[in-house]
């Protein structure tokens, strides 16, 4: 019989890429608006500042309302299903952005493709767990997040040259397209559980349920969604997570701004410049994800990183444009440190919950992540735009990163509670 280390080179090399690419195309048709703004969308379109930063973020306010519900139904029906259709809508909504003409219809559609993208960062750390194990969740879902950074990265190129080369609304369009072709792609190579897989052989099928059977065994019951959503640690990852995503959505939306404005740059510049906070996420991100599942200490890998990009981004702000590229460094640093703690923290979040719960509570963690991205990328922007200049939003993000520092500390680990307890037990002894 095939033992379970047999299996992982198996589903990384079939499975990785395919999420990989998948949410790439997601992160690339929400994130290539902060590009349009730097290339002049607002002049265009006779754009205020204050209502400039409100359409930047209306994308998150559709993608907290639909969390949730989305994640219910990967959970109950099927997560091949979800993001077949998810990619052909957000797809469609991407290249439309190209083709307005009034603020109005542009509100509509980001809106819109926040609602579309909803479900698909939570059916995809769903889709994970089902198919990979406690040791080697972390790893999996860096290479999802991965399309986070990787996408900005050589987005942050490409559409400067797009942009350049034509405008951003040929942009839009030529950057919407892959996901309505992708989605066909999906279709026909994913399935939704390891039992309908072709590719495994009956005894690999058997050996992975087995071992991810195993693992609920430690994992306290939890009745239902209710009981869960109102835990401790969920409300306390909520919150962590909506803080730390101020900061993350703030710099990602409005970093080609700043840049521009700091540097007196040309776009194509900026973007090369934009690239590289991304290039060092992706490098942070691999060590990270592989220390948390070597020493299996989630929190270990979380909260120091975001301390770290908080000093970062205060540091920043001390330096100002008089020290620009020692500012544009802290920045880099900033980036890294936000970006590398996804892995393990998306990890803990099924070591601390049941299977019949945990897909549903993920989705209410990102709903409150995205929460925190709506607030980032709104009111960096609004700052940036009152003030003049990035001061005031950068000491935003970083108290917004120290605040879920604090509270990631507080929350209470699987191997936090074992210590615990075997504490009291000592001592009633």
């Amino acid at each position: 019989m095939k033992t379970l280390s047999k299996l992982p080179v198996r589903r990384w090399w079939y499975l990785m890429p395919i999420i990989f690419i998948t949410y790439s195309l997601a992160y690339l048709d929400r994130a290539n608006y902060g590009f349009a703004a730097a290339a002049g969308i607002e002049n265009d379109l006779g754009i205020t500042k204050g209502t400039a930063s409100l359409i930047g973020a209306l994308f998150f306010l559709g993608y907290f309302f639909f969390q949730v519900p989305g994640a219910m139904y990967a959970v109950k029906r099927s997560v091949r299903k979800m993001i077949f259709f998810s990619l052909i809508l957000w797809g469609f909504c991407a290249a439309a952005t190209g083709f307005v003409s009034n603020i109005p219809t542009l509100m509509a559609i980001r809106f819109t493709l926040g609602i579309v993208e909803a479900a698909v960062m939570p059916a995809m750390l769903i889709y994970i767990s089902n198919w990979f194990t406690k040791s080697e969740r972390s790893r999996a879902n860096t290479f999802l997040i991965l399309g986070n950074p990787v996408t900005v990265l050589w987005m942050s190129i490409v559409s400067g040259y797009l942009i350049q080369a034509w405008g951003w609304r040929e942009m839009f369009i030529i950057e919407g397209i892959p996901a309505v072709l992708w989605a066909f792609c999906w279709w026909a190579l994913v399935r939704d559980k390891p039992s309908e897989a072709t590719w495994l052989s009956e005894e690999e099928k058997q050996t992975l349920q087995q071992a991810m059977d195993s693992e609920q065994t430690t994992i306290k019951p939890v009745r239902n969604y209710g009981e869960a959503m109102r835990s401790r640690n969920v409300i306390m990852l909520c919150a962590v997570h909506a803080l730390w995503s101020i900061g993350v959505y703030g710099f990602m939306m409005w970093m080609p701004s700043i840049l521009k404005n700091a540097a007196q740059m040309d776009i194509v510049s900026v973007g090369w410049l934009a690239a590289v906070p991304y290039l060092a996420a992706i490098c942070l991100m691999l060590v990270v994800s592989w220390l948390s599942d070597k020493l299996q200490n989630r929190k270990l890998f979380i909260w120091p990183l975001l301390l770290i990009a908080g000093v970062a981004f205060f540091g920043s702000w001390m330096l100002g444009t008089q020290a620009f590229w020692l500012s544009y460094a802290l920045l880099v640093i900033a980036a890294a440190c936000m970006y590398a703690p996804y892995g393990p923290f998306f990890a803990l979040i099924p070591e601390l919950l049941p299977r019949n719960v945990s897909g549903v509570s993920m989705g209410l963690i990102n709903s409150f992540g995205a929460l925190g991205a709506f607030i980032g990328a709104w009111l960096v922007g609004y700052l940036n735009g009152i003030t003049g200049g990035p001061g005031a939003s950068y000491t935003f993000m970083a108290t917004a990163l120290f605040a879920s520092v604090v509270l990631m500390y507080c929350v209470r680990a699987p191997g936090e509670t074992t210590r615990g307890a075997l504490q009291t037990n000592k001592a009633a002894g």
